[in-house]
């Protein structure tokens, strides 16, 4: 069971429902890590003792949702056994009486209920969140991509579903990227967001998106996040979408024709840390920052780093360590 209530709860200001479910894609090929990937699916490989997609669970589930979809593909099976008990294990450990592993063992499958659906073609990522209709239905949900993530006491989620019941619209995030840089991701347009809404936090109304715009060409320097809270009516959106950009049914084409209908689309600009852990660069720049944040391995980790990079050169290595830092999950997906 998890570890929260699958009832859906309401914003008093609305009476709308607030989503408590979330939908994950996991479907994807994950060339870029090949041969690593071909019996490992990219969202288990570890940031130090967790795999990447416990972290999203995590953040669902801190989040209050308590019900996950995730959309896999051939050959992806053990990302469900991950969030499932382990009995023989857990005994072992018992006897050991090594309780703090016990627990870490445990905790997968107290986060959420997890359920697979399987998708047979790559086609986009909007006909990937297409297959989640039958188990999501009409109401809300959220949309969280298979290797991104934020940094726990920085939170993003609990925003973007208050902004959704609030407005029963579409709601993104953002985070600011180098100008110089636009060309690497979905950037969008924007305008200042209706005044009752500025208290969930740095909300823009969303005017238009632009996927991959030479620098000159961008409305700004605002990309999408790996994050979305969605109505219910982006199933049928998604079914009127025809084939975008490489020829696959794209979730932002979905939504850009749910707002050329009418319905509001906002978004939340974050500020906090994001992990990307699409590409290797990325990957690596995500371990090595959890690594030396971590209580247990901090300390001893950055001792030994510096000795690694300079020869005990501490100021070139807190320049380094400050560098993954600033430029974690910047590598793209």
């Amino acid at each position: 069971m998890s570890e929260h209530s699958a009832n859906p709860s309401t914003t008093a200001a609305t009476g709308r429902a607030r989503a408590v479910k979330a939908v994950i894609p996991a479907a994807g090929l994950a060339t870029r890590f090949l041969p690593a990937t071909k019996a490992v699916p990219k969202e288990l490989l570890p940031v130090i003792d967790r795999p990447v997609l416990q972290y999203i669970v995590e953040e669902a589930a801190q989040a209050g949702i308590g019900d996950v979809l995730l959309i896999t593909g051939r050959g992806k099976t053990s990302m469900v056994d991950h969030f499932d008990r382990r009995p023989d294990l857990e005994a072992r450990l018992e006897a050991k009486g090594d309780a703090e592993r016990l627990a870490a063992v445990k905790r997968p499958s107290e986060l959420a209920e997890i359920y697979t659906c399987r998708q047979p073609e790559q086609l986009g990522l909007g006909h990937a969140v297409g297959y989640a209709e039958s188990h999501v239905g009409d109401q809300p949900f959220a949309v969280l991509l298979g290797d991104e993530f934020v940094k726990p006491s920085e939170p993003l989620l609990p925003a973007m579903l208050e902004l959704q019941a609030r407005t029963g619209g579409v709601v993104l995030a953002f985070f600011e990227v180098d100008p110089a840089e636009t060309k690497r991701y979905g950037i969008a347009s924007v305008e200042p967001a209706e005044a009752e809404l500025t208290d969930i936090g740095e909300v823009v109304r969303v005017t238009g998106m632009v996927e991959k715009p030479q620098p000159e060409d961008a409305p700004s320097n605002l990309a999408v996040l790996g994050r979305y809270v969605l109505p219910g009516r982006i199933f049928d959106a998604i079914r009127r979408t025809e084939p975008g950009s490489g020829g696959e049914i794209q979730l932002t084409d979905a939504m850009e024709l749910l707002r050329s209908e009418g319905v509001p689309v906002h978004a939340i600009v974050y500020r906090g840390t994001r992990y990307d852990t699409g590409m290797p660069l990325g990957y690596l720049q995500t371990v090595v920052q959890i690594a030396v944040e971590r209580e247990d391995l901090g300390a001893e980790f950055r001792a030994w780093l510096t000795g690694f990079v300079n020869n005990g050169d501490e100021t070139v290595t807190a320049a380094i360590i400050n560098g993954v830092r600033d430029t974690a999950g910047g590598s793209g997906t």
